[in-house]
């Protein structure tokens, strides 16, 4: 047992340090009334607390006991505590957040792309369409594609292509569609009227029509002059051609087949 004087020493500092934090406790509450009365002033009838300032109190309410939440809690009630602090728990056991097994469905935006991309291009296949998107930035696998032309009932590229019309052909290389042809000018010569022959190339989308060449009669040869002339890289009438129109005149065969 210990003497007298320290028991009575060790119960002046006890007192003591209660007394001090009784103080500092009433001078807490004072300042919660005073708070409140400010907010009554302002016509407020409670306090906006954040998720984080909620989960703040709830940690430290908990730690107190039933009687010290009582004394202790000012701005909302000891119930109120307990279920913040019930709901923080809660959200360690929740999964909701997890990644769930599987791939995430596409965006609705990438699906569109996907259809708008296999419709306007009835050539396009899965791989196509997938290199494509990729240009675009937009990563997306092959077997992707396949799934979401099969989910909405597009066919393969063949069975597209073989059912393809003649519009849907336009509207797919209407930016680098061209065609040729020949039309007849009479003219009188030296030995009389005669005729010469003007090749014409235009540019479908815009109408713009551009004179290659005339000639009285025309051959391979010069045909395959005028060929290279408008697929020069540089200044060339068809340099960005992927699609010329023209007939089955026997020249079109000898001056293309020649470059290629």
């Amino acid at each position: 047992m210990l003497p007298v004087t320290l028991q009575f020493i060790i119960a002046t500092i006890a007192y003591a340090i209660n007394e001090r934090m009784a103080r500092r406790v009433d001078y807490l509450q004072e300042e919660v009334r005073v708070l409140k009365e400010i907010l009554v002033a302002a016509g407020k009838t409670r306090i906006d607390l954040s998720d984080e300032q909620r989960n703040r109190l709830a940690r430290k309410g908990k730690a107190l006991t039933a009687d010290g939440r009582l004394a202790c809690c000012q701005i909302v009630r000891p119930q109120t505590i307990l279920a913040w602090f019930r709901r923080l728990a809660a959200q360690k056991y929740d999964s909701s957040h997890i990644r769930k097994v599987g791939r995430p469905r596409k965006a609705a935006e990438i699906r569109k792309l996907v259809l708008d991309m296999a419709a306007d291009n009835p050539g396009w296949g899965y791989t196509r369409i997938r290199d494509a998107l990729r240009g675009l930035k937009i990563e997306i696998g092959r077997t992707t594609v396949a799934n979401l032309l099969a989910q909405a009932g597009i066919e393969p590229s063949p069975e597209r292509n073989r059912k393809r019309t003649w519009a849907q052909f336009l509207k797919s290389h209407w930016e680098t569609l061209y065609a040729c042809d020949f039309f007849n000018v009479e003219v009188l010569g030296v030995f009389g009227p005669m005729r010469i022959l003007v090749f014409f190339v235009m540019e479908v989308k815009s109408r713009v029509v551009h004179i290659a060449g005339v000639r009285g009669a025309p051959d391979g040869d010069w045909m395959k002059q005028m060929a290279r002339n408008l697929l020069d890289p540089t200044d060339g009438f068809l340099r960005k051609a992927t699609h010329l129109i023209h007939d089955r005149d026997p020249l079109y065969t000898q001056a293309w087949a020649a470059l290629l």
